[in-house]
């Protein structure tokens, strides 16, 4: 194998090879050297085993890999691609060549390995699936089903609406669109950046693939062939956000245990044989036999939560009469052998918005919203994915799988939008994938960029970082207003009301007025949290851990604080009685001179943390908030630290590749001490974006050693 490997002054590769095949190859061998210690522990997850050498706290992840059945999932969408698609399944193949290549020297770079006495698996074809489903799989957020279950079970139907926000297991994005008509270029600019969780090494890659056949740069995903999300061919460039579409089904099962096995409860009244096996997992550190789980599929899915009633038991008679009643998980990859990779592809080779159109036309999974513009004016917004169609019963709540009217029918014709006075905005809220989901982001980052994108008549590509790094918090305007309706206050409580009255609603991390404004509310979601009315959703059933966030009544009170404080009734509560105590409890202990981001700093996770306190760096001070352009999410109530933010900002240039610009938390390389392992973490946190680099004489070579790699 031979290609070209050059990197910028950030260590970002640009590889150039002599055709597809090997520059997939090429791909797979410098992430493997750059990211090895991410990859395997991306390996680990696809297979549940992650618990044998990161120890017992994996084990949540590790049960549900192996419940949901993802390597088994991923196994079918190779086959089915192979047989679909051979081109692109020999693509992906070299890529894991390439791996399997890079992997030694990798390790032997990343002191991880050695701290875990590790050594590197080898990748199968199918890995490359199991990552993209691994990283996706709770993308929707199915969970949130469980939440609404425990609303209507203890306060009814009618509250659902009342905790409507997405999700905090979900991610979302900002993404906009200016046209030629409001740019100084007369060409498209497209810009955005990613909600995620942040992670040390980052979730994207800065990467460059170029061959006779296309040459492009955009973000990919360690462990994925190609660029698939965010990427600008020279002549055509896109982006996508999550679309919010719900596309994943929870449904209660009636199992029982019979002398031959398991057997599902079907809707037409028949007892069906449920195929079940008991897997082992290892536990570093752990004493006596590995963790066993049951694993059980039915023809609704795998059952991800609970297991049958002992032999002889009579199972659950009804959806409620039992919390503990198993549930399967139907997602569409499951169903089809089809997780989208034949997307990947065409997508690379794209001249315009209409090939881009029709490769996401095989798009499936997450479902997410497409934004692309090409040289010669086109421009494209719409829906990408495979979204089911079901009984709206399904979207909000587990089902019961033995009752008819559940089933899947077919598949929903994805959406299209439109532009606005030569703008497209899009920031997971209802828009033109409204008909598809269930719960969608508050406007406010959309009505926010547009409003910004609206206050000039002509943007340049360099003029974004001021939309990506807006503080504005628009979500503050509930409390405030109850705030201002108080009356009989001490001195102090009085002159911290008077003072948040004259904040300017920024989330700067050097605003003391914007730590106050966090600290009341936190100290009221914590008062809400308390009332009676919520109180009985404090403890969740049993359900397994990896499911808990999205079942923690703080968090869910916190996302929901607009709706709780502007519904026309709450249960009784006296809203004014509890914002006046957290302003007043907050009047007695908020330090002076503290400022947002004292508290509210930067919490990446690592998957394998460091041994001692003192070896983690100190995380810096973030600005922004869950609601602001500018997101940076905390958990109001529980903690000001942000765990999700943007995973990488881009702006792609129609006009001039080169003055594109981006982004990542870190850096490019994802071995601790490595040069380019935290270097772009100061432009990251100034809203700065690194040059795109198209000049190959502007790159450095880097010497390939095609004899360090393992040929096994």
């Amino acid at each position: 194998m031979t290609f070209d490997l050059y990197r910028d002054a950030h260590g970002i590769p640009h590889l150039r090879a002599g055709d597809v095949l090997a520059l997939a190859r090429a791909q797979g061998r410098v992430t493997a050297r750059d990211r090895a210690w991410q990859l395997e522990v991306e390996r680990h997850r696809v297979r549940g085993t992650t618990a044998a050498f990161l120890g017992r706290e994996a084990l949540p992840w590790d049960r549900f890999a192996r419940r949901a059945r993802l390597e088994d999932t991923a196994r079918r969408c190779h086959a089915a691609l192979e047989e679909r698609d051979p081109e692109t399944a020999a693509w992906v193949r070299a890529y894991v060549e390439g791996v399997n290549e890079g992997l030694a020297a990798g390790a032997r770079r990343a002191p991880e390995f050695a701290r875990t006495g590790l050594a590197p698996g080898r990748w199968e074809p199918w890995t490359p699936f199991g990552v993209w489903l691994g990283t996706h799989i709770l993308f929707a957020g199915f969970p949130a089903k469980l939440w609404r279950e425990e609303v209507v079970r203890h306060l009814g139907p009618e509250a659902v609406g009342l905790f409507a926000a997405d999700g905090p297991g979900t991610a979302g994005s900002n993404g906009w669109l200016v046209t030629g008509a409001r740019t100084a270029t007369g060409q498209a600019v497209i810009a955005g950046d990613p909600h995620r969780f942040i992670e040390e090494p980052g979730v994207y890659q800065q990467i460059r693939l170029a061959c006779p056949e296309f040459d492009v740069l955009g973000l990919a995903v360690p462990g994925v062939p190609g660029i698939a999300h965010f990427a600008h061919t020279g002549t055509v460039a896109w982006a996508i956000t999550n679309a919010m579409a719900d596309y994943q089904d929870l449904y209660r099962e009636r199992l029982r245990r019979t002398p031959d096995g398991v057997e599902a409860l079907d809707p037409d009244g028949t007892w069906r044989p449920a195929p079940a096996h008991t897997e082992s997992i290892e536990v570093a550190g752990a004493e006596g036999r590995p963790e066993e789980v049951e694993v059980i599929e039915t023809a609704r899915g795998p059952v991800v939560i609970g297991s049958p009633p002992p032999h002889g038991t009579t199972p659950a008679a009804g959806p409620e009469a039992d919390p503990r009643t198993p549930l399967a998980l139907r997602h569409p990859p499951r169903v089809t052998g089809d997780l989208g990779f034949g997307a990947l592809l065409p997508l690379l080779r794209a001249r315009r918005v209409a090939d881009v159109d029709r490769a996401f036309d095989r798009w499936a999974e997450p479902v997410n919203v497409v934004l692309a513009a090409d040289t010669e004016g086109g421009t494209l917004h719409r829906v990408a994915g495979r979204v089911p169609v079901r009984a709206a019963a399904n979207r909000v709540r587990p089902v019961p799988a033995w009752e008819p009217g559940h089933e899947w029918t077919g598949w929903h014709e994805t959406p299209y939008g439109d532009l606005d006075d030569g703008l497209a905005v899009m920031a997971n809220q209802r828009g033109p994938a409204a008909p598809l989901g269930t719960e969608f982001a508050p406007p406010h980052r959309a009505d926010r960029i547009r409003a910004l994108l609206g206050g000039r008549p002509r943007w340049r590509a360099a003029d974004m970082p001021e939309v990506h790094t807006d503080t504005h918090l628009a979500s503050a305007a509930p409390l405030l207003d109850h705030l201002a309706a108080l009356d009989g206050l001490a001195p102090a409580p009085a002159a911290l009301r008077e003072r948040l009255l004259r904040w300017d609603r920024r989330m700067a991390a050097d605003s003391a007025d914007a730590a106050a404004y966090a600290a009341v509310r936190g100290a009221l979601v914590r008062r809400l949290a308390a009332e009676p009315a919520f109180a009985v959703l404090a403890d969740p059933p049993a359900y397994p851990e990896v499911f808990q966030p999205w079942l923690a009544l703080l968090p869910r009170v916190g996302l929901a604080l607009e709706h709780l404080l502007t519904a026309p009734d709450l249960y009784g509560i006296d809203r004014p009685a509890l914002v006046r105590g957290a302003l007043e409890e907050t009047a007695a202990t908020l330090g002076e001179g503290v400022t947002w981001g004292d508290t509210h700093r930067l919490a990446p996770w690592r998957a394998l943390p460091p041994e001692a306190p003192g070896e983690a760096p100190q995380e810096p001070g973030l600005s922004g908030d869950h609601d602001c352009v500018l997101s940076t999410s905390s958990v109001p109530g529980l903690t000001d630290l942000a765990s999700r933010a943007s995973a990488a900002r881009y702006v792609w240039d129609l006009a001039r590749r080169e003055d594109s610009r981006w982004v990542v938390p870190f850096g490019a390389c994802g071995v601790p001490g490595d040069p380019h392992h935290r270097d772009q973490l100061p432009l990251w946190l100034t809203g700065g974006l690194a040059p795109v680099v198209t000049d190959w004489t502007l790159l450095t070579e880097e010497d390939v050693d095609h004899e360090d790699v393992d040929h096994e």
